[in-house]
């Protein structure tokens, strides 16, 4: 095994002997050097090796195994040439989508995400139609391969994506069977933030003499600026702008987007609701970029949109706030990013968009600038609306003491003594011709959802003692029924790897699991939102439809010989056989700490705690 670290000096695109096609797509997405990941890792997969790259989240190693696959990749035979393997089904449509973005000048080039939760109707059509890279999830991934409509016998590449969250959550064992099933002659890319001891085995067991990449996590600091988060989905980033703008009191704001498409669209949407604004990009002439500058330098200019590369050597005191409206593709960029804001002793307002599957890039930043990120409160519509009644009554003060309205009054006066109108409701009329057709008011609506995941309890826990603890008193819990149990292979991991997947609670959230022949009793959050329900009970688990209901407590008399409990403890790495019917439960050497309880006629309960 070879050893690659990072180096000071980065080659670019062009010197990695990737296509004219696939460079061109990488400088339209907003790259312009590659990142460490991508330089050190893109030329031996290029040439079929095997990798471990040992990289954080938010480095950029999507495109550092996907660009040298659709190098190699043959588009005129449409079978599965490459499978990837992610923990979570948002990581699986990002990667998805970040090859669809990679291949815009590939011609016919097919990928397909694959994950739980999703109808199987439109993956076997897609998967029977021919693609070249499916992205999925294990469980799902394995549920296909079961019913012989994934096949695996032509890849010649497979990666396993953020590896270490895969074992976290209990996947490994469904891993290694994937593993088992593919041809002995195939490239694997094996990506992780870190390399416990179960991921080296897999490597040794599944890899041949694979270049190992490490790549090591800066610390950078932003101690000058205070730094908040708003979860929002993509179409609601412009709505939730436009209430910051409104409610926050600000200078100057730079406003980062990825693309030069996006600079030009988001500004003209914003000088539409009035705001001085103007975009900067890179394919902006020089003459133009310091005629934009000096405006906003000088006051004439309120608000930048602008990507990455066109900020660069950007600095304008007067910057108040930096709104990150697109997660940066890696936190050393989110740290320059908000560089532009604090400057000259001031203190500095940074503000990021994160949508719900980018949340691993949230707690990427925060790993990189040692500090927590708050959550954005964002203001209410009472809150825009007292706001504009305000600036609209400072406006009337302010035109009352500077200008001769002698004029003015003359005219309203004669108005009123001609059309025998009150004064006050000629006032009123003159004020709804100045706002125009723009209501002054917001209407009342529905507020935005607050965040719907708990960021800190995501972060991995560092010691043992903060692992997976049950929910604590405070945390009320229901036991609800799933028709999947032993009969159907299913394991603690199983579970807990799909609800977690398919509806954003976290891991901690699920309580004690109880696996019995037919079904099991799982324990989940009481206040378990309606829709939440209902969306898990179309989840599929070990190829079974959970049809999650709540448990009547009778379940455990029909339980049947051979019952057992399970509490999500067991889903650390745990010894089995591996063979082509999918995993087995036989063979299995257990490593917890066990209580076995007499369970009335026969049967023995047995509690499984944590290691």
């Amino acid at each position: 095994m070879s050893n690659k670290n990072e180096t000071t000096t980065m080659p670019d695109f062009s010197s990695l002997n990737l296509p004219i096609s696939l460079i061109g797509a990488v400088k339209d997405a907003g790259y312009e050097m590659p990142t460490p990941i991508q330089a050190l890792t893109i030329p031996p997969m290029m040439a079929k090796k095997d990798v471990i790259g040992q990289a954080q989240t938010g480095t950029g190693k999507t495109a550092a195994f996907a660009l040298p696959i659709l190098a190699n990749i043959d588009l005129k035979n449409t079978v599965v040439q490459t499978l990837v393997l992610t923990p979570t089904r948002e990581l699986a449509i990002q990667v998805s989508e970040s090859f669809h973005q990679y291949a815009a000048h590939l011609k016919d080039f097919r990928v397909l995400p694959i994950y739980g939760g999703q109808d199987y109707g439109g993956q076997l059509k897609r998967l029977k139609q021919g693609v070249h890279v499916v992205v999925g999830t294990p469980g799902r991934v394995m549920d296909h391969m079961r019913r012989k409509s994934l096949k695996l016998d032509a890849i010649t590449t497979l990666v396993l994506d953020e590896a270490d969250e895969m074992l976290r959550m209990g996947f490994i064992d469904d891993v290694e069977w994937i593993l088992g099933q593919t041809p002995p002659g195939r490239q694997i890319a094996l990506f992780s933030a870190t390399m416990p001891a179960a991921i080296r085995k897999i490597a040794q067991k599944h890899m041949r003499t694979p270049e190992q990449i490490t790549i090591k996590a800066r610390t950078m600091t932003v101690a000058a600026t205070r730094q908040r988060y708003w979860i929002v989905g993509e179409k609601n980033k412009l709505d939730a702008l436009t209430r910051i703008l409104e409610a926050e009191p600000f200078d100057g704001i730079i406003i980062f987007v990825r693309t030069r498409t996006a600079t030009l669209e988001l500004a003209r949407r914003l000088e539409a609701r009035g705001y001085l604004c103007a975009a900067l990009n890179g394919e902006i002439s020089q003459n133009l970029r310091e005629q934009t500058i000096s405006r906003l330098k000088a006051g004439r200019l309120d608000i930048l949109v602008a990507t990455d590369v066109a900020a660069r050597g950007l600095d304008v005191e007067r910057i108040s706030h930096v709104i990150n409206y697109d997660v940066p593709y890696d936190p050393e960029a989110y740290v320059h990013r908000i560089g532009r804001t604090g400057r000259a002793g001031r203190s500095g307002e940074a503000i990021v968009f994160v949508t719900p599957r980018e949340r691993r890039m949230l707690r990427a930043i925060e790993n990189v600038t040692r500090q927590q990120i708050e959550l954005l409160e964002l203001p209410t519509t009472e809150m825009i609306n007292d706001q504009r009644v305000a600036r609209f009554k400072q406006s009337i003060t302010d035109t009352l003491a500077t200008n001769d309205l002698a004029f003015f009054r003359d005219l309203v006066d004669q108005y009123r003594q001609e059309h025998d109108v009150p004064a006050m409701d000629i006032a009123a009329a003159l004020a709804k011709i100045v706002q125009g057709e723009t209501p002054l008011l917001l209407p009342k609506m529905a507020e935005p959802p607050k965040p719907g995941f708990d960021k800190t309890a995501e972060k991995p826990k560092s010691s043992a003692a903060g692992r997976k603890k049950r929910p604590g008193p405070e945390a009320k819990t229901e036991r609800f029924r799933i028709e999947v149990g032993l009969r159907h292979g299913v394991k603690p991991g199983n579970i807990v790897g799909a609800i977690a997947n398919e509806t954003g609670l976290d891991a901690q959230s699920i309580g004690k699991i109880d696996i019995y022949d037919e079904f099991a009793l799982v324990d989940l959050p009481a206040d378990m939102p309606a829709e939440t329900f209902k969306h898990l009970q179309g989840v599929y688990v070990s190829g079974q439809q959970l049809k999650i209901s709540r448990d009547t407590g009778k379940s455990k008399a029909y339980a049947g010989p051979g019952a057992r409990a399970a509490d999500q403890a067991e889903r650390a790495p745990r010894r089995r056989r591996i063979d082509t019917a999918g995993p087995s439960r036989s063979n299995e050497k257990k490593t917890y700490g066990k209580r076995t309880e007499n369970t009335g006629k026969g049967r023995k309960k047995k509690s499984f705690f944590g290691k």
